[in-house]
């Protein structure tokens, strides 16, 4: 497999990304809001610039020196040390290959040795199986369910106990 590795997203590599994107129906739970993006230098400012929080961490999923996605920590919480995890690859050449999977074990390893979080969420649409194949895979259990979404988590101890092992 080529390389992945993630990288603190910067303007020029949100750009860069948004130039190839294309929206994916999957990620709405009501379809009738869903829209093909069209690229336009404003917005994705604007975009970006709104995810500049503390309690968020934007990282850019790299291919080599290609951005292909990007996988967001946020809801960081430091009095529970947890946050709920995201991604998104830039279109569909990107998915199916394993590339996700990696990004999501680096994603992990980055809230647990980096910020040194206790537990990491994710919220899945019923609907977005794949990603719900990809985020049990790397060791988060499904802790509940409601009528859009099955909730997962991974702490600490478990991350350890499968991505630690001696």
């Amino acid at each position: 497999m080529d390389s992945i590795s993630l990288k603190l997203m910067t303007r020029e590599l949100y750009h860069e990304m948004f130039k190839e994107w294309k929206t994916d129906a999957i990620i709405f739970s009501d379809n009738a809001v869903f829209e093909e993006f069209s690229y336009d230098k404003a917005r994705v400012d604007r975009d970006f610039d709104s995810k500049q929080e503390k309690t968020r961490v934007v990282l850019a999923v790299m291919l080599d020196d290609k951005p292909i996605g990007e996988l967001e920590l946020k809801h960081i919480k430091e009095e529970t040390k947890e946050c709920s995890l995201s991604i998104h690859m830039i279109n569909d050449n990107y998915k199916g290959k394993g590339y996700g999977t990696e990004a999501e074990k680096l994603g992990i390893k980055y809230a647990f040795e980096e910020l040194k979080l206790e537990k990491v969420t994710a919220d899945i649409l019923h609907k977005n199986t794949r990603s719900q194949r990809v985020v049990e895979k790397i060791g988060f259990k499904c802790v509940s369910e409601d009528a859009e979404e099955r909730h997962y988590e991974i702490n600490r101890e478990d991350y350890i106990r499968i991505y630690k092992k001696c």
